[in-house]
């Protein structure tokens, strides 16, 4: 790969970072805070968070096997895909690589930062070839994003191609797990020491059930990190967000039991689903939702809007065409989209 430096935009490079006034003080122990104009009333309210929210980090360390120096934390995983572009793309100059169809966020992000975003269409199993990722880039493709398992598709990617692409690719290979924890597929995070150039995301809205809090988490070399870290608002993550996600990882028992649950009702309303009139194919998913051909998507997405479900209408995406992506709920609500397609079926 390309070194570092040739991949950091150089004003980034050369950047001094805000001193925030709860990071010049670190390893002192303190007791009276007048440093940050703050209100010394109302705590712990009142005062600033920890800028790089090294609890919660140690805490994900301990979980994810992974050095908390190799962690960042961004405000959803949507700050560190933004963070990754502002980093390392040069507006109006450089490009980025992705999969179609995939997550909508990589091409948003691309838009708002004025980054050429260049997409090379999945086979019709939903599965991409190294050799045509990297056919469609060039010298100033900076970044290639790889969402595993893929969303909308729901299947994880091929790990030889992603290993081959993470080998010959001289830039960055951003590996998005969002949905990993479903998935039988082991995750990349112990490769992160054989591949300097691979940043992993993963989320707490998934398996964690916290998609309230907002809180994504990317991985990587001390140094890709470093660059993250230089470049995000002083305190991107708040108090309260801290809070909630140490409450989750002292009782990361029951998110395995959530995920354990979820990938039986995963399986049992793939398995109801498929045998709907209406079903025309229901792909094989690795993630907590799965994608669906069925008769007319758009006149039975309407119908389930007014029975007060919803589920998404992808007609519109790339190779998705009629297909409605479902993600998988309580057993009760689970059956209720079946009965209501039944009724529908009946209707038609």
């Amino acid at each position: 790969m390309k070194t570092l430096q040739e991949l950091t935009r150089p004003n980034i490079w050369n950047l001094k970072p805000y001193s925030s006034a709860r990071s010049e003080y670190k390893g002192v122990t303190a007791s009276v805070f007048l440093d940050a104009n703050e209100n010394p009333y109302n705590m712990p309210n009142n005062r600033y968070p920890d800028p790089m929210q090294w609890e919660v980090k140690i805490a994900i360390s301990r979980i994810k096997k992974v050095a908390p120096e190799h962690i960042f934390l961004g405000n959803g995983s949507d700050e560190a895909i933004d963070l990754v572009y502002r980093a390392f793309c040069e507006p109006g100059r450089d490009n980025v690589v992705a999969i179609d169809p995939t997550y909508g966020m990589y091409q948003v992000c691309a838009d708002v930062n004025n980054v050429a975003y260049r997409k090379v269409l999945l086979d019709e199993d939903f599965q991409f070839s190294a050799d045509r990722l990297l056919e469609a880039a060039d010298e100033q493709t900076k970044l290639i994003f790889l969402c595993s398992p893929n969303n909308p598709t729901g299947n994880d990617l091929n790990r030889a191609e992603i290993v081959k692409l993470l080998t010959a690719f001289s830039g960055l290979v951003i590996v998005d797990e969002a949905y990993n924890d479903f998935s039988e597929m082991p995750s990349l995070l112990a490769d992160l020491d054989k591949y300097p150039n691979l940043i992993v995301f993963q989320t707490f809205s998934k398996a964690w059930g916290c998609a309230a809090i907002r809180l994504g988490m990317a991985f990587a070399s001390t140094e890709i990190i470093g660059i993250l870290s230089k470049i995000k608002y002083p305190y991107n993550i708040n108090l309260l967000t801290q809070k909630q996600a140490m409450e989750m990882l002292r009782k990361y028992y029951e998110i395995e039991r959530w995920v354990k649950t979820l990938k039986t009702e995963r399986e049992e309303l793939m398995k109801k689903f498929s045998k709907l009139s209406c079903t025309v194919k229901v792909f094989p998913s690795d993630a907590n939702f799965f994608l669906a051909r069925v008769t007319d998507a758009v006149a039975i997405y309407n119908y389930l809007v007014g029975e007060g479900i919803i589920v998404r209408n992808r007609n519109s995406i790339s190779l998705c065409g009629n297909c409605l992506r479902v993600t998988v709920g309580t057993r009760m609500e689970n059956d209720k989209l079946i009965e209501a397609l039944q009724q529908y079926n009946k209707q038609v």
